[in-house]
Formats: C-alpha cells, structure tokens, sequence
C-alpha cells in the first residue's frame, strides 16, 4: 500500500509511463520543500558564478530550469569544469540529487569506470530494488557482483541504469554531470546516450562540460538529451581576468598582471597559474627594499615589461610534443618565442637556413602557425612564453644575440642586445639610449626612463660622462612620466657625483620640475644652478626661466616680469626656441595678472611664432595653453574650449603627466565657464586621478575639483574641496592658486545665499582682495572676485563697504575690461543699489548685468545675475518680474547642471510663493535673520556673534529693518513679526 500522498508512476512530474513502475516502499519520499514552486525550478543561487562567467552560469541554470541539459564546450583552461561545478553546486543546493562522474585520459579504457562513479552515491535500497532482469548485470557492471551466467548482457545494464535515473527521480529531481566528456569511456557513454533518449518529461537533467579546440565541433552530443543547451566559453575580457586574479592573487604588481593578461589571452587556468609561478618566481617585483629603487635593480625584463614565470608543470603539458622535435626545429622555435614579431624574413636574418621547413613539424603540432605574408603566428600566447621559459640561459643569449644583428627597429634591438650581453658593454648602452629616445618620442617617458635608466648601469665605469648624462636622461623621463619620487633621487644622486657643471645644472633643472608648486624655497637651488651655468645661456634661460615661476607663485610680479624677460633674452642668444616660446608664454602670463591684456598677447604671439604655430609640438605646449587662458579671460568661451581640447589631445599622446594636468585644469575652467558643470565635474576627477600619479597634494587639481564642485556639485561639497585646495596651497607657499582657492571657497559659500555662509565668503574673499592688492592684480578673475566680495559685503548689512570696493574694482578695469566683468561690477552695483532702499535703480543696473552676458553665452554668470534681479524684484514686491527673472534662472542653471544655482533659485522661487501668500518679502535674508532673532529677544552682541557679523553691522541692519516695517523698537518688531507670520 502506498502512505497518504505517495505519488505514483504516472503522478511524476514529467507524466512518465507505467513502466516505470510504482514507487519502491524502501525508497523514502522527498522532504517538504519549503521554497515556492518558482524558486524550486531555479538552481541559480544569489551568488555564485566564477568571476567572468555570469552571463554562461545564468544561461546554464535557465537551460537546466527550462529543458533537460547543458554542454558547456570549450578549449583547455577555459573554465568548464569550475563553471560545472558552480553549476551543479546551485542544483545541490536546492535539495536536488547530483551524480557526477570526471573521467580523466587514462580512464578512457576502463569500461563502465564512469558508471561506477555516477552511482557511487546511489543508496543500496535504490539498486537492490531493481527487477531481478537486470539487477545482476549492474551490479557486475559495477563491480558489486559476480558476473550473471549466460554471459553480461548490456541490454540488461541499459535498462538497469534507466531505471536507477526513474526511481531517484521519483525522490526529487536529478542532475547527471559529466565533467570530461570527451574521455568518458565508450561503454557508459553508451549507456548515458541510451537513457537521455528516454528520459524526457521526467526530473533528470544532464550537465556535461567537452573540451573542444577553438573552432572545433562537439563529439559528446549523444550523451546528451534531445534540446540540450550548447554554450561555447569565449576567452575571458581584459576586466574579467584582472577580478579573477585580484580575489586569487591578490598581491601580483600590476605591470605583472598586465603582463599574465597578456599571456593568458582570457583563459582563465592560465592566468591563475603564470600568476601564481610569476609571484612564485620573485619576477613580478623587484628585490626586497628595492621597490622604491628600480632605477638601481630593473633588469631588461622589467625594463622592457614584466616577464611572466611558466609553471614546469604547465610547460610540460603545453610543450609535450615539441620535446620530439629535433634539435634544429626547437632552435627555430625559440627564436620566434625570442622575437618581438616572429616571420620568416626574420628568422633567416638571423642565420636560420630554410625556415619554414623548420617550423613545419611545430605547425603540425599545432603550436604556431605562418600566414602567406611569412609572418609566424603562436596559436596561444601561453605556448610562446613556455618555450622562452623553457630555455636555459646560455641558449637564450644566442638567441638574442642572433636576433640582435637581425633588426633594426632601435627598441627591439636593444631589447635583444641587453638579454644577449647581461654586463656593462658601451654598444648595449648606446643602443638603450637610443630605444629610450624613441619610446620618450612615442609618448611613452615610463618605459623611456627605465630604459635610459638601465643603458646607465650598463655603461662601462671608465664612461663615467656618458653615465651622467644617460642618469640624467633617466631622471627628465621620470620627471616627465610623473614619478616624481624616482626623478628627485636620481637627479640627486648626479648632483652628488658629477663633476660636470651643466650635468649638475641639469639635475637642479629636475629638481625644480618635481617640485610642484612648493618652489617658494628654490631659490638657493635656481642661485647654485646660476654659478654652474656662467656663460651658458642655454642652461641660464632655463634658470632664470624657473626663477619667474617662482616669482608667479610666489605672487612676486614684477620679479616674475623680470626673470623672463631675462629668460627670453637668454634663450634667443643660445637659439633654444622651446626655453624662448616658454620664458614668453610666462611673461604673457605676468602680462595677464597685472591687467595689461594688450602686452599679453603681444608676448604670447611672438611666443607662437617663434614654435612655427600652436600645433608646433612640446615647444608650443606652454603657448598655447596661455593662448586658451588668455581667450578665456575676455569672454571667449568657446575659442579657449576648442583651443584647449585641441591642446589636450596633443599633450595627452605625449604621455607627459604635468602637461596634461595643467591643460585639464584649464580645461576645467572652461567647462564651468561654458555651463558644462556635468563634463566639468568628469574633467576635474581626471585632474586628481592624475595627480595622484604625481604624489602628494596639487593645488592645481585641488582648485580644479573645488570649482567644478562649486558650480556642479552637491550644494557644501565646493566649500569642502576649496577649503582643502586653500590648505595646499598654504602649505606649498603657492600664491598663485591660492586665491584662486579662496576665491572658490568665497563663491561656493556665497551660493548658500544666508549670512553665515555670507560671512565665509567675505572673509575669504577679503584675503583674496588682500593678495591681489599685494601683487597688483588687474586680471579679469581678480576683477570678478572684487564682485564677489561686495555681494558678500552686501548680504552681510554693510552696502557702503561693498560700494567702495565696486569702485575700486572699476579703476583697477579701466577701459578694457571684458562684458563678464562690467556685468559682474554692475551686479554688484544692483545689490548695493538695492540695499540702500533704491530698488528701482538696483533692479536697472542687474537687468543690464544680464544683458551684457547673454552675447557671449557665459549661463553661469547670467543665472546669477537673474537671481539677484529675481530677489531684488521680489523684495519690491515686483512679483511677475522677480518670477520671470527667476525661473529663466532656474533653467539655465538645471540645463548647465549647477545644483547650487538651481537651488539657489528655487528657494528665492519659495521666498516670491510665501510672499504671495502674505508673507514678509520686504527683508533681505540677513535681515530676516536678524529681525527674528531681535524679535526673539537677543540682543545686538549675541545677534553679531551667532551670525559672525559685527556689532556696527547688526544696528545698521536692524534700522532698515525697523524702517521698512514702520516700528521704533524691538518690542513692536517682535509684534510686527508675529502678525506677518500669523
């Protein structure tokens, strides 16, 4: 009898025929799943897919939910058994039964050894439950049993498997896995493709993984049921293999990982053990303590990019066949394995006689393959590098040595001429000298300077000249690829040592390079360089040169005007157009700061015709970047954004880290100016990726992030990074930014549009007024920045202070300044205005703000010139010009992206609503706040101190307040309040 809800044959899930016969009383039935139906089906869990193969494990689980099996296919390495088991885990996860079998080669003649694996974990009560017609034979099969007389009857171990796969099913739905098809043996392949065939509508399922060669074609099909989902596992992508590595691997240095990338072309076996045997084999880093030093340890493996280590045991697998080959075949293949690009040509420059006769065993093993062209191809990277490992060192330096005399290229040449003689020899150094040039040309001055650095160790001791200048070619090359840290030491290191006066100048050059920003105590350095340079006009220019950037950062201008007009004179007796164009672009920038637009650009154009043009290589770099700022400052948004992007993609190919940082910064201020908050944001992040590189704080990247963040960021966030861009800078003695900074953190918190922020934004801004007034600035920066601060002062109660500084500001423009300037003055103007009770002239003044910035299309500058005419307006109770004022805006700050501004907007919106509901639209924000803090009993003093006003400020305010609400005293301000409010 069956127990109360036993299902029966025909009650399967799958409505199998009676012959499968009812349900065995000693075979229990299945536990309650709790799980819903939905979740029964899916053997995916949450997590669980190998690293790469998501997408293949969410295919797989979806054709074992929906059908009755998967083959995954693929060549060696690529993961099919670690995605099958992933599989097959999840299926045993959700309760369900997993038999598995992983046949190896050797078992392949064993027959019936995959059965006997499939039913290791089958319970005795399931086989001993078997019809006497077949139970004997299986268990012979499996070894359990004497062979049945008569003889072994394979019908009878058919049908017996097939009933083994019914009944278990009848517990809970099963999953045959085979990890190994193409070594199963042929007896229980049989029986395998005999039950598929008959199992459909029943819980069996197959999982099956074949090791098929990239373009190659299943055999296992048979074994598999009707509809089974073939997924073929492509190579791994670049990211997929760098998360494997990093959970497997985690300490491998990344030009090693790049390198195991290389190597293992996307599969995944490889790239675990070359980066295992790598790590294993000390050729991933350098020697202990030396990391910081590679200069002194790096040899042409690294110099030339990292080397990977092959396992002896994966070299043996890989390269089992090409042990066969005669002695001559394997020299042919170590020399392709050697070579940079491997062809035919190649190989009998390199003294190979008939070279494709001595690759045609390798290509019918199929290790490497040659195309029409002659050129030789390896079918996988891994087998080019198990051979170079392969090899001892004595016949890797014939190699080499061959291939040396056979190129020509100068990189690949030195390559080979420094693995074929690992000593001091002049020929090799030249010839690394030369291969450090053209990787430098290439935009390439990372391997440029450990390719200059390596040509000096191998320089003979008696060259000690040609040593210094190779070290000092190494130190600019570090300079230039940013490794700032490497650069100083090495150019240290040569000043300690040489005796060469213009080596010593050339290394104190250095030294001004990678000192950033912090060159307020160079002066000694630029004054020992001058001694050693004495008659050399050359080195002199470029001194006197680093001596006006001090000045700059410094704020010391007319010192900075000074030092490259000097520079330049210098440089034009000496003919060095690059340290001529550059003094000149300096002087421009002088020219700039100090107000004086036409001189400026006088200097900057004899400076761009003396490169041939802004497209006359590195010598125009410093030009042409002063030319975008230049456009930039007189309202010409547009022309500076196309000049500086033009700039950047030429800078950026060079690889020169502190040039493409300088012209990002730029650019960044472009993309504010221009209302492209959202790409200036983007550009700003790059600005500190690469000054990461560089190490420690930028100012300049600093600064970049704090405006972008100012104008696009989350409302607090420009104060934050301004605030640390001002601390930089402070700490580097950069004047230069430091206003800039200042000026940032001035905008950022007056956007706040309350008075504490008010109070930061004068207080800051009032150090920048300070610091401009000290270096004579006229520039049109400063000029805005002179707006700022009496918007401040406005919002801060004090419109007479704020109207002086207007004044100011204006003599200091004269007649040239550019609209952006007039409107930020007359905005400035407006507020005033309309602080000292006349609306009507202050509203006047921002309209003509307003207008002079919608020609040249600067929408940042207009929104806030909109703003402050939508609060005026509003205060005047002007209701539908204050709406129109603001909500023109408010879409221009939303289509620009500047969150502050738009809020900004949207609360004077909030403030004009109230007031149309009866609110109090008479008072500014500062006077609103101290009205309600006098109406609720503070006095002056405590008033000053919560709003960080003075006292003076906080009566001048109170007495417009106590006007414009028609009140003597603070008692009938408090009542005037409450009936406003009620």
């Amino acid at each position: 009898m069956r127990g109360p809800g036993a299902p029966t044959a025909r009650e399967t899930p799958g409505g199998g025929s009676a012959a499968q016969g009812p349900a065995t009383p000693d075979v229990p039935g299945p536990p309650e799943d709790p799980r819903p139906p939905a979740a029964r089906q899916d053997p995916r869990p949450p997590h669980g897919a190998p690293p790469g193969r998501e997408r293949e494990w969410a295919a797989a689980g979806l054709a074992l939910a929906e059908g009755t099996g998967v083959l995954l296919t693929g060549p060696h390495g690529s993961g099919k058994s670690v995605l099958l088991a992933a599989v097959a885990d999840a299926w045993a996860a959700g309760g369900r039964t997993v038999l598995r079998c992983a046949p190896a080669p050797e078992d392949a003649a064993l027959p019936h050894l995959g059965l006997i694996d499939l039913l290791a974990a089958v319970p005795d009560a399931v086989l001993d439950g078997l019809p006497d017609g077949c139970r004997p034979a299986l268990r012979a099969a499996l070894l359990h049993g004497p062979r049945p007389a008569g003889g072994h009857d394979a019908l009878a171990v058919r049908v017996a498997f097939l009933e083994v796969l019914r009944r278990l099913a009848l517990r809970r739905p099963v999953l045959v896995v085979v990890d190994g098809l193409q070594w199963l043996d042929r007896p229980t392949a049989d029986l395998l493709a005999f039950a598929v065939r008959r199992l459909a509508g029943t819980g069996v399922r197959v999982a099956a993984a074949e090791r098929v060669a990239d373009g190659g074609t299943p055999e296992g099909r048979p074994c598999c049921p009707p509809g089974t989902a073939e997924i073929a596992l492509p190579p791994l992508g670049d990211d997929d293999v760098d998360r494997l590595l990093a959970g497997a691997v985690p300490d491998l240095p990344d030009p090693a990982r790049r390198a195991v990338r290389r190597t293992a072309a996307g599969n995944p076996l490889y790239a675990l053990e070359l980066a295992r045997a790598t790590l294993r084999d000390g050729t991933a880093a350098p020697p202990a303590g030396a990391r910081e030093q590679w200069w002194e340890h790096d040899g042409p493996d690294r110099a030339f990019g990292a080397r990977v280590a092959v396992p002896a045991a994966l070299r043996g697998q890989l390269l089992a066949g090409v042990a066969r080959l005669s002695a001559g075949d394997r020299q042919a293949l170590l020399l392709c394995a050697a070579a940079d690009r491997p062809a035919l040509a190649l190989l009998r420059a390199a003294g190979l006689h008939r070279p494709a006769a001595r690759l045609a065993a390798a290509e019918r093993l199929g290790v490497l393959v040659t195309d029409p062209s002659g050129a030789v191809r390896f079918r996988h990277p891994v087998l080019r590098a198990a051979l170079y490992a392969e090899a001892d060192g004595p016949q890797l330096r014939r190699a080499h040595a061959a291939l040396a005399g056979a190129v020509a290229e100068p990189v690949e040449r030195s390559r080979h001429l420094a693995l074929a003689h690992p000593h001091e020899d002049e020929a090799t150094a030249d010839a690394l000298t030369s291969a450090a040039e053209a990787e430098r040309g290439r935009g390439a001055p990372d391997r440029a300077a450990r390719l200059a650095a390596l040509a000096a160790r191998r320089t003979p001791a008696d060259r000690t000249a040609d040593r210094g200048e190779r070290w000092i070619a190494a130190a600019e090359y570090a300079r230039d690829a940013g490794l700032l840290g490497a650069a100083e030491r090495i150019a240290r290191g040569v000043l300690a040592r040489s005796g060469s006066a213009r080596q010593r100048v050339r290394a104190r050059l250095v030294l001004l390079g990678t000192a950033g920003q912090a060159l307020g105590g160079a002066r000694e350095l630029i004054a020992d360089g001058l001694r050693d340079a004495r008659g050399v006009p050359e080195l002199e220019a470029w001194l006197h040169h680093w001596a006006a950037i001090r000045g700059l950062l410094a704020g010391e201008l007319e010192a900075a005007a000074r030092h490259a007009g000097f520079a330049a004179r210098r440089a034009a007796t000496a003919g060095d157009t690059r340290a001529w164009s550059e003094a000149l672009a300096t002087l421009a920038r002088v020219r700039s700061l100090t107000g004086e637009p036409g001189r400026a650009q006088a200097a900057l154009d004899r400076a761009i015709a003396l490169v041939g043009g802004v497209r006359g290589g590195p010598d125009a770099w410093a030009p042409a970047r002063m030319r975008a700022v230049l456009a930039l400052d007189a309202d010409q948004v547009d022309v500076a954004r196309e000049r500086a992007g033009q700039l950047l993609e030429t800078v950026g190919a060079s690889g020169s880290v502190e040039e493409t940082l300088a012209t990002l910064v730029v650019l960044t201020r472009v993309q504010v100016r221009a209302g492209d908050c959202g790409t200036a944001l983007r550009t700003a992040e790059e600005c500190g990726r690469l000054a990461g590189r560089l190490g420690g704080q930028s100012p300049p990247a600093l600064y970049a992030a704090a405006l972008a963040a100012a104008f696009g960021g989350a409302p607090g966030e420009g104060r934050r990074l301004a605030g640390l861009a001002v601390d930089a800078c402070e700490a580097a003695g950069d004047r230069l930014f430091l206003p800039r900074a200042l000026a940032v953190l001035g905008q950022s918190a007056l956007l706040a549009g309350d008075p504490p922020g008010a109070a930061v934004a004068a207080e800051a801004l009032r150090r920048v007024k300070e610091i401009g007034d000290g270096m004579r600035a006229a520039d049109p920066p400063m000029l805005h920045w002179c707006a700022d601060l009496a918007e401040a002062l406005v919002m801060l109660g004090e419109p007479d202070t704020a109207a002086g500084v207007v004044r100011e500001a204006y003599e200091r423009a004269g007649g040239s300044a550019p609209g952006s300037v007039l409107a930020a003055l007359e905005r400035a103007e407006g507020l005033c205005e309309a602080a000292a009770g006349r609306a009507k002239e202050g509203a006047a003044r921002l309209r003509s703000s307003a207008d002079r910035l919608r020609d040249p299309s600067l929408p940042l500058d207009l929104a806030r010139s909109l703003i402050a005419l939508g609060a005026v307006e509003r205060r005047a109770r002007h209701r539908p010009a204050a709406r129109e004022a603001l909500t023109e805006a408010l879409r221009i700050a939303r289509e620009a992206g500047a969150a502050p501004l738009a809020a900004r907007a949207g609360e004077e919106l909030e403030r004009l609503d109230a007031g149309e509901r009866g609110g109090t639209p008479l008072l500014t924000p500062t006077e609103a706040r101290i009205a309600g803090l006098v109406g609720g009993g503070a006095t002056n003093r405590e008033v000053a101190a919560e709003l960080f006003i003075s006292v003076k400020t906080v009566e001048g305010t109170l007495s417009r307040v106590y006007r414009k609400f028609g009140v003597r005293s603070r008692t009938a301000l408090a009542r005037a309040l409450t009936t406003a409010s009620s």
